[in-house]
């Protein structure tokens, strides 16, 4: 991974338990989808590092080239990738989303 970008990417990833690639902030969603996923993740009690993609266009194509995923946000759990707004919606509604985080010990059983 010799890509600056990619190491850049992979180290917010491997220095956050839980990483959200979003448009916006976790204070100010800049769109549906990533207020959606900010409202799941804090109703889960869940803390968070939250990465603004529309302060760096290099960032939000990389990111795109990086995850094979071509939307935002994404959602990255102990170094993986979970996914977008609708498969954390799906999750958190199936419970799946809270076995998920008490499996990585990110929240208590």
């Amino acid at each position: 991974m010799s890509n600056p970008l990619f190491q850049q990417i992979q180290k917010e990833i491997d220095n956050n338990p839980v990483v959200l690639f979003m448009k916006g902030t976790a204070d100010f969603p800049s769109c549906g989808f990533s207020a959606k996923v900010v409202h799941i993740l804090s109703d889960m009690g869940v803390s968070f590092k939250d990465v603004n993609i529309l302060e760096d266009d290099e960032l939000r194509q990389g990111l795109k080239e990086f995850s094979s995923w071509p939307t935002f946000p994404q959602l990255y759990v102990k170094g993986k990738l979970v996914g977008g707004c609708d498969i954390v919606r799906e999750m958190y509604a199936t419970g799946e989303l809270k076995t998920l985080f008490q499996d990585e010990n990110i929240i208590s059983k």
